[in-house]
C-alpha cells in the first residue's frame, strides 16, 4: 500500500513536470516535444490509475495541437490560417490549464 502511494506521488510529480513543460512550450516550443516524450515513456507506469488519463490527455493535446497548428501555418497564406492558429492556441491553453487543475485536485481528466 505504501509502495503504491509512493508510485502515485512520483507519477503525480512527473505529470506536474510534463504540464509545466507544455506550458513553457508556448514560449520555447521545444519543450512540447520533451513533454510528449516523457508522456510516452511513463504512461505504462500509470496504467489502471487515475493518473493514466493525464498522460493520454497530454499526448492527445500534443498531436491534435500539432495537426491544427500545421493546418493553420499552411492556411496562413490565405489569411484564414491566422484564425485557425488562434483557435488552436486557445484550445491548447485550455487543455493545459484544465489538465493541470484536475491533477492538483487528484482527479482524472476527461
Amino acid at each position: 500500500m505504501a509502495e503504491a502511494a509512493a508510485d502515485d506521488k512520483q507519477l503525480k510529480t512527473i505529470n506536474t513536470v510534463a504540464y509545466a513543460l507544455q506550458a513553457a512550450g508556448f514560449f520555447f516550443g521545444i519543450t512540447w516535444i520533451a513533454a510528449v516524450v516523457i508522456d510516452y515513456v511513463k504512461r505504462d507506469d500509470a496504467l489502471g490509475t487515475w493518473l493514466e488519463s493525464h498522460f493520454r490527455w497530454r499526448i492527445r493535446t500534443f498531436w491534435w495541437g500539432l495537426l491544427w497548428c500545421s493546418i493553420g501555418f499552411i492556411l496562413a497564406f490565405v489569411i484564414v490560417g491566422f484564425l485557425v492558429l488562434a483557435a488552436a492556441g486557445v484550445w491548447m491553453i485550455y487543455r493545459v490549464v484544465k489538465g493541470w487543475l484536475r491533477l492538483s485536485e487528484n482527479r482524472e481528466v476527461a
